[in-house]
């Protein structure tokens, strides 16, 4: 429901248009003068009242002029439309409220016609104004590196060195580290930022499909080729061709993209002529490619090929100084300004793991915007939060003999710390990475059975993958479909 503040010295003038725009569906808010009115369009920004999306504003006001009010609201809130209307109205009093920035000029007495029109059509702008801009601070947030730590600062270093040239980059990095923002953040400070910057998740497009997503194909190549289609590589001519997770790319796939970047050309399945493309290639992995080189699992040349310039992205937990600064950017993606953080609330923000890296992080910020009301928050509200979606975080709490966080867990495993168990953080990065995985992946399977598919949709990859993930961990989806409630 659209909120619409009527700001008149007239009480019988606030109480009948706030009675049409009522019967109209909207809601309608009053104020007496400019000065009141602005204080409820900033409670409205505080979210201690309603927003309005639109304000119906007389001229003749005490205290505070309503031309003058006008140029206040557009320069304090420019998406907000305002309607003047006026008992006293001249063209050349309109004329000074257009150019002001007001929506429409109404003279009084109010036609019922006009009004609602005028209403309904101020909107409507506002509407399109307001996701015209967030549409703009979306695309812009997505190539915004945040961060003021030395971990940060040396990526953005990076990025600048990396951005001016055409060499290829590998871009390494836990999963929601935020390997596609630094992506991002090189095609806009490139040359070839005017050109598109196309990404694949290598991960996420089944094996048989991810030659065709790469390089098109033509009508009838297969059963459902009805007609032909570019590839990723041909769309990102004259930009940026982003391949994100690459290690998850098969050999076959691997060895047509090793020859397209030496040859820069693809060939459509199905097509008879080489198609020439110029586009530049960021690549980007959570794996060891050098390790899975050594394996057989990752063309060694391929590996070369991309690794031009190497740059990692640090999780977050190794970057703590920069969690305060990107949960308030977050939060001004979500429309909140000067949000306080106490104490206690920083002192858990800063002692959380955080598993999910930036994603996590940003995760929690849209949560706190949802579910949360006031212009700060504390410990054990941001913990409740916290609890809701980040696997059951509590307040830090000084630890006492007898803990549960000391016992063993039930079936005899290892004690559990920062939410792991212990045999699993004794370990190296990548032998925990790789046990962890494969945990997750046999309680999964057994939760549904053995059945491929849907543990499959329960984790979020295509039962491909699964299956290539299950040969690779050595994991057996029979002997799991058996365990189910042990």
């Amino acid at each position: 429901m659209a909120a619409v503040l009527v700001i008149d010295d007239e009480r019988g003038i606030r109480q009948a248009l706030a009675s049409i725009l009522e019967d109209e569906g909207y809601a309608a808010l009053c104020a007496e003068d400019a000065v009141a009115g602005m204080a409820m369009l900033e409670d409205g920004d505080r979210r201690r009242g309603p927003k309005p999306d639109l304000v119906f504003l007389d001229v003749l006001l005490p205290r505070l002029g309503g031309l003058e009010a006008l140029e206040q609201i557009r320069g304090r809130w420019p998406a907000l439309e305002v309607v003047m209307i006026s008992g006293h109205g001249s063209i050349d009093m309109a004329v000074r409220a257009v150019k002001a920035g007001a929506f429409d000029f109404l003279e009084k007495p109010l036609s019922l016609e006009k009004t609602l029109t005028a209403c309904r059509n101020a909107l409507a702008l506002g509407r399109l104004r307001s996701e015209n801009s967030s549409l703009k601070k979306a695309i812009r947030a997505r190539g915004e590196v945040v961060g003021a730590s030395g971990a940060m600062d040396a990526a953005r270093a990076a990025i600048r060195q990396a951005a001016a040239s055409d060499a290829r980059i590998l871009i390494t990095g836990e999963n929601g580290s935020g390997k596609e923002v630094v992506a991002r953040a090189i095609h806009g400070a490139s040359p070839r930022s005017g050109g598109p910057f196309v990404e694949l998740n290598c991960a996420a497009i089944p094996e048989s499909l991810i030659e065709s997503e790469l390089f098109g194909h033509e009508k009838g190549a297969f059963t459902d080729a009805v007609s032909s289609r570019r590839g990723r590589f041909e769309a990102a001519d004259g930009g940026t061709l982003f391949l994100d997770e690459i290690g998850d790319m098969s050999l076959s796939a691997q060895a047509k993209v090793l020859r397209a970047i030496q040859e820069q050309k693809v060939e459509r399945l199905g097509g008879e002529r080489p198609i020439e493309t110029d586009a530049r290639i960021i690549a980007a992995t959570n794996m060891d490619l050098e390790k899975a080189c050594e394996q057989g699992r990752f063309r060694r040349d391929l590996f070369f090929r991309l690794n031009v310039i190497p740059i990692r992205v640090p999780p977050l937990r190794e970057r703590p100084e920069d969690i305060p600064l990107l949960l308030h950017h977050f939060l001004r993606e979500q429309g909140i300004e000067g949000f306080a953080l106490e104490q206690g609330a920083l002192d858990l923000l800063l002692s959380h793991p955080w598993p999910g890296n930036v994603r996590e992080l940003k995760n929690l910020a849209e949560r706190i915007a949802v579910m949360h009301s006031g212009d700060g928050i504390g410990a054990e509200a941001l913990a409740s939060l916290m609890g809701a979606g980040c696997g059951g975080v509590a307040a830090p709490a000084a630890a006492q003999p007898g803990d549960a966080a000391d016992a063993a867990l039930p079936g005899g495993e290892a004690p559990m710390a920062a939410g792991l168990p212990a045999d699993i953080l004794g370990q190296g990065y990548a032998e925990a990475k790789k046990l962890f995985e494969k945990r997750y992946l046999e309680f999964h399977l057994s939760r549904n059975c053995g059945i491929m598919a849907r543990a499959a949709e329960a984790v979020g990859i295509y039962p491909s993958n699964l299956h290539i993930k299950l040969k690779r961990l050595g994991i057996s989806a029979a002997a799991q479909a058996g365990k189910e409630g042990q």
